[in-house]
């Protein structure tokens, strides 16, 4: 059985059009793996949404309300009511395009415990988060049990960067994570009326509490002064200092009390997308010992893309005009796969580090080396 997991505060007109969206999937093909249920949890609003008993296509609803608002960790109380062995963990404005994820569920071997799905926002961009073993928490699949046998969502962090601390935390009990593009969520978010100075706070204390937590203890330092550095440009450039500032005293003041479960670096390496890159890059017949590499379209973990490419004996050049390949650098995978289309589209020699399950274009090189020969098979995300 399926269950939509749906937590929501003070956005009842948001909730309504996902709820009519997922009431407009075919029930029928849920009976593939038993059935689904949709589960609202209220984060204490001002006041509780109405909703109905069941939707359109005959899915049961049932609601839950929270006496004061969890964050993401209202989703553990929803996952302890769930009925579903399947947890389909998504916002309030956020919903499945189609049914097709389905089979993703049934396919899935048992040590795959999560699944991030391709999610699309109003523009048609892909959602910006997570990396080859993280899933963005608007759009993923999760299994009930091992998400119960792992804690869940860990409260302190309220919002931003739980995601990266419950898939450690999968891992480390043995899992995989991995991301398929059959699995489509549209999630409906509004850049307006956002408080840039809250989420830089939680950003970088957040992901500062991340690394302290499961970096091996010979890279923690450099780890943590990356992710500094990283949140503290970002907060320049969306004029945040104040919140990023404030994020980064708690930071510090909350340091030592963080639970110390540090990845062998193997695990590590998965963790991070390096193991992913490694694999990807040595595999791939475009990029060998003195390639000249320019890294393009950079972001989370690029410093990853980098080590693999070094660790090929790729040349990383700064001029674009001087390289024979360009490698998109972010290993997270919706920025990733934007960039991949664009500059694909445009004829450009490009490779993308890694490649989500099923992916229905090639991401390994377009084009291919020389001209006129087929597209490479694309590379795998396990």
């Amino acid at each position: 059985m399926i269950s939509y997991i749906l937590p929501t505060h003070n956005r009842p007109d948001r909730l309504a059009k996902s709820l009519t969206h997922i009431g407009r999937l075919c029930a029928d093909d849920h009976a593939q793996l038993g059935g689904a249920e949709v589960v609202i949890v209220d984060n204490a609003s001002d006041a509780p949404p109405t909703l109905p008993r069941r939707l359109a296509n005959g899915l049961p609803v049932r609601s839950f309300r929270m006496m004061s608002n969890q964050g993401a960790a209202a989703r553990n109380f929803a996952a302890e009511q769930a009925q579903g062995d399947w947890l389909i963990m998504l916002d309030d404005d956020s919903y499945p395009l189609d049914t097709d994820f389905i089979t993703v569920l049934d396919e899935a071997p048992p040590e795959v415990a999560a699944i991030g799905a391709d999610i699309r926002l109003p523009d048609q961009r892909r959602e910006a988060g997570g990396l080859p073993e993280v899933f963005v928490g608007c759009g993923a699949a999760i299994r009930r049990q091992a998400f119960i046998d792992v804690g869940g969502y860990d409260a302190s962090f309220h919002y931003y960067a739980e995601e990266y601390d419950l898939c450690a935390k999968l891992l480390l009990a043995g899992h995989r994570i991995i991301h398929d593009d059959r699995f489509r969520v549209k999630h409906d978010k509004v850049s307006a009326g956002r408080d840039m100075n809250v989420i830089l706070k939680y950003l970088v204390r957040n992901n500062g509490w991340i690394v302290q937590r499961y970096t091996p203890p010979e890279q923690r330092i450099t780890m943590l002064h990356e992710t500094i550095v990283r949140y503290g440009r970002i907060a320049e450039l969306e004029s945040a200092q104040a919140g990023y500032l404030q994020g980064l005293t708690e930071l510090f003041a909350t340091l030592q009390e963080q639970p110390q479960r540090q990845m062998p670096p193997s695990l590590f390496d998965r963790f991070t997308g390096l193991a992913h890159a490694r694999h990807t890059l040595a595999e791939s017949p475009h990029v060998a010992e003195g390639t000249r590499v320019a890294l393009v379209d950079q972001g989370k973990n690029a410093w990853a893309v980098k080590q693999a490419l070094r660790e090929v004996g790729a040349t990383i050049v700064d001029e674009q005009s001087d390289a024979k390949l360009f490698v998109i650098g972010t290993l997270s995978p919706g920025p990733m796969l934007d960039a991949y289309e664009r500059r694909s589209r445009r004829g450009e020699p490009v490779l993308a580090a890694w490649s989500p399950q099923h992916i229905s274009e090639d991401v390994a090189t377009y084009p291919p080396e020389p001209a006129n020969v087929g597209v490479s098979s694309s590379a795998s995300s396990s």
